[in-house]
């Protein structure tokens, strides 16, 4: 007797069963295990391993990483640039970001989804993204505000804080379980910011504190507000397409952050100069930030907001790149070894799992949308995920 869709049950029940035998057989890793027999076989397998690493969504995430950073640093060298020139309006000048991420990808949002799809995202999801939207408009603010309070070396401190919370907040929502040596590459990371605290300190580029107890609260809530936000779009953007989740956060993050400006800072925007440069560098500024949103939610795909903030680290070196041309700095010798550790962290982190493990990866539409292109609301986004690995069903730190 054969069954509804012409396979017969018994063939059926068995090809299930070697379906789910297959998975269950389906190896944690795929880095070859290191050999400690000999020295010789260790050798040999250090080797395998080590080439094992150099896969294409590795290369991918530490580009992405560093991509990310240099963006940041860009962001810094703008925004140091506009105080100098009297233009100091914090919350304001997140104000175009916000809006240009909402006016780029809400309309392929819409095209996708259709203004009737769209409306039901906003209806049924939006309060998710208005969390995220307002954690990251009150991270950037206390950030910025935090380095009108303290001084360099608590700021570089402090703002690696948004690791830990990062990482908790990971496994808070994922279940995520690190390898050991995913931590080792954490602490060698931070060891390489240490080292960059270090070289800033010996050549005196911080400042005095004006008010050190309120400027460090203000970069520790900042910091948290940071790693809960990672942390947030790593998980939806796991889940959903990107255009949604993009767009869904320059939208709610534009609507907050005009009222807060218009709110703090109305009499400001009166005062402030407007001329060429300042309109200029805010142009920079704005597409630095849009980079920087657009790369960081397909490294949370390939690798992980954890992977991304440790990344982050490696700024302050391309921070010395840039003063060597715009404020004539003499580059210390301990930036290139503190850049050097960092990437070295980012290589452990990754020692024993591979990128593409990192989490389960299934964005899809969600089910009470039906997507204008590319089929039923429940098939995978193909335009999104041509280009990126497809992750296992588990977490390979899970052993």
């Amino acid at each position: 007797m054969s069954s509804i869709n012409g396979l017969d049950p018994d063939k059926k029940m068995g090809a299930e069963e070697d379906s789910v035998e297959r998975l269950d057989q389906e190896p944690r890793t795929v880095r070859p295990p290191l050999v400690y027999s000999s020295p010789k076989a260790f050798g040999q397998s250090f080797a395998a391993r080590w080439k094992s690493l150099w896969t294409r969504p590795f290369v991918l995430s530490l580009l992405a990483g560093q991509l990310v950073s240099l963006c940041i640093t860009c962001t810094n060298v703008t925004t140091t640039e506009l105080v100098s020139r009297g233009w100091t309006l914090s919350t304001t000048q997140g104000f175009f970001l916000y809006f240009t991420l909402f006016i780029v990808y809400t309309p392929y949002t819409i095209y996708q989804y259709g203004f009737k799809g769209w409306g039901k995202v906003v209806l049924r999801d939006g309060w998710k993204y208005f969390l995220l939207a307002a954690c990251d408009v009150e991270g950037n603010f206390l950030v910025i505000k935090a380095y009108q309070y303290t001084d360099l070396l608590s700021c570089m401190l402090l703002d690696a804080w948004a690791i830990p919370v990062c990482l908790f907040v990971s496994w808070v929502y994922m279940r995520t379980k690190y390898h050991w040596t995913q931590l080792l590459g954490v602490f060698i990371c931070i060891g390489g910011l240490g080292l960059l605290v270090a070289s800033d300190e010996i050549t005196q580029k911080g400042w005095e504190a004006v008010s050190r107890a309120k400027g460090d609260g203000f970069m520790i809530a900042g910091a948290t507000l940071y790693g809960i936000t990672n942390a947030s779009e790593e998980f939806l953007v796991r889940k959903r397409p990107l255009y949604e989740v993009v767009g869904q956060l320059g939208m709610w993050g534009f609507i907050i952050n005009g009222v807060q400006s218009s709110a703090l800072e109305w009499k400001g925007m009166t005062e402030v100069p407007w001329t060429g440069d300042i309109i200029g560098l805010l142009m920079a500024f704005t597409s630095a930030m849009l980079i920087l949103y657009t790369v960081a939610p397909l490294l949370y795909r390939m690798a992980s907001s954890a992977y991304f903030n440790l990344s982050l680290l490696s700024s302050d070196f391309y921070g010395l790149l840039f003063g060597l041309f715009l404020y004539h700095y003499r580059p210390y010798w301990l930036y290139f070894i503190s850049f050097a550790i960092i990437i070295c962290g980012l290589i452990t982190y990754f020692w024993h799992s591979t990128p593409e493990e990192q989490g389960i990866l299934d964005p899809k539409a969600p089910s009470y949308v039906e997507r204008r292109r590319g089929g039923p609301a429940n098939t995978v986004i193909d335009q999104e995920q041509g280009t990126l690995p497809t992750l296992s069903r588990e977490n390979a730190t899970d052993h």
